[in-house]
């Protein structure tokens, strides 16, 4: 005898919760082999549950396709940073800064690096720190850094931020549709067995074929293992 297999995604879920509902309104009640217990519950449950799994399938696609303009972003944003730290960094070996305007943006006088900009924990604090050091700078009456200036530099970041914030809303509206798809997972599994079990209950004096037969009418999947299906073929075969 094979083995059935309950359903393991979304899409086998839906499938087999319409497929019961379909069954439920053409068979009249005494000859249904299910119960109209779960026939209520299925008829109930499947569009709400359809509506969550669209809901969830929705909210993720949005995310991905703006995840791509967000990351663009945020090179631009590590770019502009990075070369506008740079070009100071070439000024001042120049000798046409002074190597204490670095502790304008929080770097030490001598440090000669680049900071991490690799995350965007590490984007946000350096871009706060080089926008907030030029303008300090500028004001004081020095002369402006330039190419890129930190006009042009605010602009990258200013629109990566702008991005991050949307993604982060973004996720979490995803997260939330995936939890409330996890809740109703739960309920639409309970239902599919408790039709698929009333059927075989059903069909439980049948022979093997015909039980199966009639099962997979009712939407129920069984999987044969590889020696059933050989023993199987061989049988229809003679």
């Amino acid at each position: 005898m094979p083995y059935r297999r309950l359903p393991n995604t979304d899409k086998a879920r839906l499938r087999a919760l319409f497929k019961a509902c379909i069954k439920g309104k053409e068979i009249p009640p005494f000859k249904l082999l299910f119960s109209q217990n779960g026939y209520q519950k299925a008829i109930s449950f499947v569009r709400l549950f359809e509506q969550s799994v669209n809901t969830y399938a929705t909210a993720f696609k949005i995310q991905a396709e703006r995840n791509k303009e967000f990351i663009e972003a945020q090179k631009k944003a590590k770019l502009y940073i990075s070369h506008f730290i740079q070009v100071m960094n070439m000024a001042i070996a120049r000798g046409e800064l002074k190597p204490e305007i670095r502790e304008y943006f929080g770097i030490a006088k001598n440090d000669k690096k680049v900071p991490p900009l690799s995350t965007e924990k590490e984007l946000i604090e350096w871009g706060k720190k080089i926008i907030s050091g030029e303008s300090k700078r500028t004001f004081s009456g020095q002369t402006p850094i330039t190419n890129p200036t930190i006009a042009v530099v605010r602009v990258r970041y200013d629109n990566f931020m702008e991005l991050l914030n949307n993604q982060k809303i973004l996720q979490q509206n995803s997260h939330r549709a995936q939890l409330k798809l996890l809740e109703m997972r739960d309920d639409a599994d309970s239902i599919i067995l408790q039709i698929w079990n009333e059927v075989e209950e059903s069909t439980k004096n049948l022979n093997e074929e015909e039980k199966i037969t009639i099962g997979q009418e009712y939407g129920l999947v069984y999987v044969y293992r590889r020696h059933e299906k050989e023993k199987r073929q061989e049988n229809i075969a003679s």
